[in-house]
């Protein structure tokens, strides 16, 4: 009964093991584990927080004090406010509160930066989470580059081997020398060493990319590549409009966000900064009362009648009027409307530079989807050529390095078009990545 349970259970386990991943599940995967996404969400509540207690700066402040104390030697009387050298014990209590009325609107402009602020580390995780993205697109680009490398070189060392057989046996009968045989065993030779060496790029390229997905390095990747090796130069190719490339608008990208939110920041604390320039003015209240006893004298009010009876209530209205600080405010403004500049020069930078990004990923998107295209009827081609001089050595019509030159093309034009394949897919993902869109929920 324990072997049957066993059993079943190992078979549930094993088909979600080995579920393979396609390039939106590794991406997925790298946005929820990646480290840097968790250090930008504890960066987005920190601007949480900030703007919490900036909301909290328009409350009032309320403080409640307990004093004790125990005096023995010369003293002053509290009762008849002249000098004793009795011991007397001393207990206060104060209830007091504050609110400040005006500031120059420092608190709205505060609270408006941290606003901006949290919009800002919400951009931010939305770039961090993009970036990382990005980073699995490119690492899983080359995983399924070099395992399409390893596939190629798999099928020439099978194609080498019965190539030999094949001319062994044209040797017995006399149509081949030992020259060609050499040859051919040759080009096996290096067939066999070409799959070694991709198989140690693919392994490479395998680590690199659970390093970018932070996947534990012990467990198995195994990868889906079926999805994005799909022919897609017909979506564009032919149909290009340029006013699409003309419209492309970059505005809910998230590093212009980022950009534009910490312009927003600057230009509040620089209005934040000339706010000390102006007089502030707060109100403040309380109660406090007082319990006072003489050690060793039992004629004393008790407890509860000296707290009604001492009780004392105030109302206070301060006004503060900056006159000199040694110019420190004039200090601090000038930074702070130098750092706005500074925000808005840095925003204009990064459009322009976005803006000219996503233009260069249009046209490299289109120009691999037409190479895709290109390349395709010349692997055709090559793939004619080498069937034709393959059955012309078969037949004594050519040499092995013939069989080889037109081998190697082949080969060539095969990891071509994969190439171009796949970085037609990378550039279709940078176009939307700089369109704004999410690429890893796509």
């Amino acid at each position: 009964m324990y072997l049957v349970l066993s059993l079943s259970v190992s078979l549930c386990v094993l088909p979600v093991q080995a579920q393979d991943m396609t390039l939106q599940q590794c991406m997925r995967y790298a946005v929820e584990h990646n480290h840097e996404v968790r250090q930008a969400e504890l960066e987005l509540d920190n601007y949480k927080a900030e703007r919490t207690g900036a909301i909290g700066r328009f409350l009032p402040s309320v403080n409640a004090s307990i004093g004790t104390q125990y005096n023995f030697g010369r003293a002053i009387d509290p009762e008849t406010n002249g000098y004793t050298d009795v011991s007397t014990f001393y207990n206060g209590y104060q209830l007091s509160a504050s609110l400040p009325v005006f500031d120059g609107f420092s608190r709205l402009h505060a609270l408006k930066a941290a606003k901006a602020g949290e919009l800002m580390g919400q951009s931010a995780l939305l770039q961090r989470q993009s970036q990382t993205a990005l980073d699995v697109l490119q690492a899983y680009t080359n995983v399924a580059y070099y395992n399409g490398l390893v596939k190629m070189a798999g099928e020439k060392v099978q194609e080498t081997q019965l190539l030999l057989k094949q001319t062994r046996l044209l040797e017995e009968v006399g149509r081949k020398s030992a020259a060609d045989v050499a040859q051919v065993e040759s080009q096996q030779a290096e067939a066999d060493y070409e799959l070694i060496r991709q198989q140690n790029l693919y392994a490479s390229a395998l680590l690199e990319l659970k390093k970018t997905m932070s996947y534990p390095m012990s467990d198995s990747l195994h990868l889906d590549f079926t999805p994005n090796m799909k022919d897609s130069h017909s979506q564009c190719v032919g149909n290009f409009d340029p006013t699409w490339v003309c419209s492309m608008d970059n505005e809910q990208h998230p590093e212009l966000q980022v950009a534009r939110y910490r312009m927003q920041t600057s230009k509040h604390e620089w209005h934040q900064a000339r706010a000390s320039l102006f007089p502030s003015l707060s109100l403040s209240t309380g109660l406090s009362t007082t319990y006072y006893k003489t050690l060793h004298n039992d004629a004393a009010q008790s407890f509860n009648q000296q707290l009604k009876n001492n009780m004392g209530e105030y109302l206070g209205v301060s006004l503060s009027i900056p006159l000199f600080n040694r110019l420190q405010s004039l200090s601090s403004i000038r930074k702070a409307k130098n750092n706005y500049r500074i925000a808005c020069e840095a925003y204009d930078q990064k459009r322009l530079e976005l803006e000219k990004l996503s233009r260069e990923a249009w046209q490299d998107w289109q120009g691999y989807l037409k190479q895709t295209a290109q390349m395709e009827k010349k692997v055709e081609a090559d793939s004619l050529a080498y069937q034709l001089t393959r059955r012309q050595f078969e037949e004594g019509l050519s040499t092995a390095i013939d069989l080889h030159t037109t081998s190697a093309q082949l080969l060539n034009s095969k990891a071509t078009l994969l190439q171009c394949r796949l970085m037609a897919m990378v550039k279709e993902q940078l176009v939307r990545y700089y369109k704004g869109y999410a690429i890893w929920t796509e």
